[in-house]
C-alpha cells in the first residue's frame, strides 16, 4: 500500500490516535455500540429479542470500554512515544486482559447458572475483544493516512495563496520604491517574505511555538507597512499569551493578511487590527479584530481561500475540539479560534 506524503515528500509514519482528543473518544464509543448492535441482532432470532440482547453484551461492553478509555487516557503520554506496533500491541493486550478480568470477577453475571464452559466464555470473550480492537486500531490507521492526504492538499493550498499575484506583486513594487532611498529595509523585507514562502514548507504535521508564529506575523506586517504606511495600525495585546504553545504553522498569518485585505485597504484613512492571544485552562484563543466599514465595496468577492484552509486544517488537526467563531457587525469582523493548549517541550 501507498503510504500518503508530505509536502517533503516524505512518508508520514504510523502513529496511533491520540486517547486525551475527545473526537476520538466518541468515535471509540459509536464505533463499539455499533459493534455491539451489530452482535446483538446476530445472536437474536427475532426483532423483539435485539432488546435484550444488547442489554446482555453491553453488561460485559460497558465496563470494559470506560475503564479502557481511562487507562488509554491515562498512558498516552507513553503510548506517543513508543512505535506503532508495539502501541497497537499494548492497546490490544489492554482490551483483552480487561475483558477477561472483568468476565472473571463479574461471577453469574457473565456465567450464569448452568453455563457448559466457563473456559470457552472466556476465550469467545477474548477474542471478541481482540477483534474490536483491532476494527478500531485499522479504522484509525485508514483515518490517519486519508488525513494525511487531506492535509498534504491543505498545505499545498497555503504555499498558493502565499504566491498569488496580488500580494506577491504588491510586496516587489513595495521594495522597488525605498529600494535606493532605503536599501537595508528593502533587504529586510525580501528576508521577510523568504521566511513566509519558508514557512508555507513545513511539514503538514509539524506543530510550531506560538512565538514563533508571532514572529511571523510581525514580519508579514512589516511587509504591509511598506505600501500602507501609518494607514495600518496594530494593537497586539499578548500579556497572556503561552509562548511555549503549540500551533499548527501559518494559522496567525492568513487572519491578520485577511484583515489587512479586507479591513484596512478600503479604509482612506486605515484603521487599527487588534490581536489578543491568551490561554485560558486547557484552550488556547487567538482573535483577530478588524474595522469593517466599506470593505464590501473594495472586495465584494472576498478571499477566502485562506481562511476556508484554516478551518479545513484546524478540523483534521484537532477535530471537534477545534472551533472557528466569526462575530461580525456594522463596524467590526471578528474571527476567534479555540484549540487545545498543547505544550512545547522545553529547547
Amino acid at each position: 500500500m501507498n503510504k500518503a506524503r508530505s509536502i517533503k515528500q516524505n512518508p508520514l509514519p504510523d502513529a496511533l490516535p491520540n486517547f486525551r482528543n475527545l473526537g476520538v473518544t466518541l468515535r471509540i464509543l459509536l464505533i463499539c455500540n455499533g459493534l455491539a448492535l451489530l452482535l446483538a441482532m446476530l445472536q437474536a432470532s427475532a426483532w423483539g429479542e435485539v432488546p435484550q440482547r444488547m442489554m446482555q453484551v453491553a453488561t460485559l461492553l460497558a465496563p470494559v470500554l470506560l475503564t479502557s478509555l481511562l487507562l488509554l487516557w491515562l498512558a498516552q503520554p507513553w503510548l506517543a512515544r513508543i512505535p506503532y506496533r508495539l502501541g497497537a500491541l499494548a492497546v490490544s493486550a489492554l482490551a483483552v486482559a480487561l475483558t477477561l478480568a472483568t468476565y472473571r470477577f463479574g461471577g453469574e453475571l457473565y456465567q450464569p447458572p448452568g453455563f457448559a464452559d466457563a473456559g470457552f466464555g472466556a476465550v469467545r470473550h477474548s477474542l471478541l475483544a481482540l477483534a474490536v480492537s483491532a476494527v478500531l486500531l485499522m479504522y484509525f490507521r485508514w483515518r490517519s493516512q486519508v488525513l494525511s492526504r487531506a492535509l498534504h492538499e491543505a498545505r499545498l493550498q497555503v504555499l498558493r495563496a502565499r504566491i498569488r499575484p496580488h500580494f506577491l506583486f504588491n510586496t516587489i513594487n513595495a521594495v522597488l520604491s525605498i529600494v535606493r532611498s532605503d536599501p537595508k529595509r528593502a533587504e529586510a523585507a525580501l528576508e521577510d517574505m523568504a521566511d513566509l514562502f519558508r514557512m508555507a514548507m513545513v511539514e503538514p504535521r509539524e506543530l510550531v511555538a506560538l512565538d514563533k508564529e508571532v514572529a511571523l506575523a510581525r514580519q508579514y506586517l512589516s511587509i504591509e507597512e511598506l505600501r500602507l504606511g501609518e494607514r495600518l495600525k496594530v494593537n497586539w495585546d499578548i500579556a497572556d499569551m503561552p509562548p511555549d504553545a503549540l500551533i499548527p504553522p501559518l494559522i496567525l498569518q492568513p487572519l491578520l493578511e485577511n484583515a489587512v485585505y479586507h479591513g484596512i485597504e478600503p479604509q482612506l484613512q486605515g484603521g487599527t487590527i487588534e490581536v489578543r492571544l491568551y490561554r485560558l485552562r486547557d484552550e488556547l484563543h487567538l482573535e483577530v479584530r478588524n474595522p469593517a466599514q466599506g470593505q464590501a465595496s473594495l472586495h465584494p468577492n472576498g478571499h477566502k481561500m485562506a481562511l476556508s484552509n484554516i478551518r479545513e486544517r484546524l478540523s483534521l488537526l484537532f477535530d471537534v475540539e477545534a472551533q472557528y467563531q466569526v462575530e461580525r457587525d456594522a463596524e467590526h469582523y471578528q474571527v476567534h479560534i479555540i484549540i487545545p493548549y498543547v505544550k512545547g517541550q522545553p529547547a
